[in-house]
């Protein structure tokens, strides 16, 4: 098993009736209720916290990308990776991703991956998420009918970008360019693995398969929901054919919070669930799926948009959050038999744990992560035995890489 703990970065500071005054969280956010004195030291908390999971023995430390929002605070997923890569040292930094789609030219993201590769020893997974209709429709102005199309021919390109090792033209339809040279290239060779964030559309699916990539569900539903889209996954790399069905082909988001005991999980965490599903997730339906964003074999599918129904969630009450398995709380005992029970009935490899919740503060975030490592990990690692070999997925770093220096005051008589 491999398990990342993962930050959306969230805005901890939305008021109590955030919903009724304000109608998304997403695009058209009041940008007088963000404060940047306030986000030095949040950003800083939050990297405290990835650099403690590292710590811990987590296998990654994760961040993504969006944009115009106060659910994740990372509208560049690269510089936090960066950030990241010198304070850590065998971690693996899991960046899900950049949205390539959104990136003039593309191959940006191929030189920044790369420097991160090169910057960590080869500890970089990276994704590329088609991304989310608020993102690169409505934040970002693609049209939703050709933002697969334009996703595509950006992959093509990072990938040509870090296969090829003499300059070439690339003549497509949204890029064009004379000459394609990248410096630096990744360590990792051909390329770093790649993770692919999705919702559950067919054609995500079928690219996974045909890329041997992994598919990556990030779902705020929890596991118990998930099982039908899941296994609608599993249906179709059977039907294409797979030579293998490795449960590190696919990863799944969970929120998660452990405590010492069940009802001491409720108490020190029902607050910070309510605020990150009330007001975090707070969504205008319209901005979650544009139209022409879902290609019509999704639509045949009856998959939605995970964001358009979050309004089922605005007044669960904590057991009911608990039951229906939208997060697994409760003492390591508790969580560890339902995260057997997620990790067997999803057949997933790859868990990215969402343990920093709402606008739960850094002391309750360490506690929870730190019996998760301690007390509910090492239980989870040997589910499944027979693909303990299986590195496809994941980052392969240099035997010997190098240690930042202290730094130093030079004197001017050297």
């Amino acid at each position: 098993m491999k398990f990342t703990w993962f930050n959306l970065m969230p805005w901890p500071y939305l008021p109590e009736d955030f919903r009724q005054k304000h109608r998304s969280v997403w695009v058209d956010i009041d940008s007088s209720l963000f404060d940047p004195a306030k986000s030095h030291e949040l950003y800083n908390s939050y990297l405290d916290l990835l650099e403690y999971a590292g710590k811990l023995g987590f296998d990654g430390i994760g961040a993504n990308e969006h944009h115009q929002n106060a659910y994740g605070l990372m509208p560049s997923p690269n510089i936090i990776a960066a950030s990241l890569a010198r304070r850590t040292d065998d971690v693996a930094l899991v960046v899900l991703g950049a949205s390539i789609a959104l990136y003039n030219p593309p191959h940006r993201v191929a030189e920044e991956f790369a420097m991160l590769d090169c910057i960590s020893g080869g500890r970089l997974v990276a994704g590329f998420p088609v991304g989310t209709s608020m993102d690169t429709n409505y934040c970002y102005g693609t049209i939703p009918g050709l933002t697969r199309e334009k996703y595509k021919e950006a992959h093509e390109l990072i990938m040509r970008a870090w296969h090829e090792k003499e300059p070439f033209a690339f003549n497509g339809r949204y890029t064009k360019l004379r000459y394609v040279n990248i410096w630096p290239r990744p360590i990792q060779k051909p390329n770093p693995p790649i993770h692919i964030p999705g919702g559950g559309s067919i054609e995500t699916f079928d690219f996974c398969i045909d890329n041997t990539y992994s598919y990556s569900y990030l779902s705020f539903g929890g596991y118990i929901r998930a099982k039908a889209l899941m296994q609608g996954y599993w249906d179709r790399v059977a039907e294409r054919n797979a030579p293998d069905t490795s449960p590190y082909r696919a990863g799944f988001a969970q929120t998660i919070c452990v405590a010492d005991t069940d009802a001491e999980a409720e108490r020190l965490y029902a607050k910070h669930v309510s605020y990150f599903y009330n007001r975090c997730l707070h969504v205008y339906p319209g901005f979650a799926d544009a139209p022409g964003y879902r290609t019509i074999k999704t639509i045949q599918k009856g998959i939605l948009s995970q964001y358009a129904p979050l309004t089922m969630f605005q007044e669960l009450p904590w057991k009911e959050f608990v039951e229906s398995g939208h997060i697994i709380a409760g003492s390591p005992e508790t969580v560890t038999q339902r995260m057997e029970e997620l990790i067997k009935s999803l057949h997933v490899g790859n868990i990215f744990c969402l343990m920093q919740v709402g606008d739960m503060p850094k002391d309750k975030a360490m506690h929870s992560t730190r019996l998760f490592a301690e007390k509910v990990m090492p239980k989870l690692r040997g589910i499944f035995p027979e693909y303990a070999n299986d590195g496809r997925f994941w980052c392969k770093p240099l035997p010997k890489r190098a240690t930042p220096a202290e730094a130093t005051l030079v004197g001017a008589d050297v």
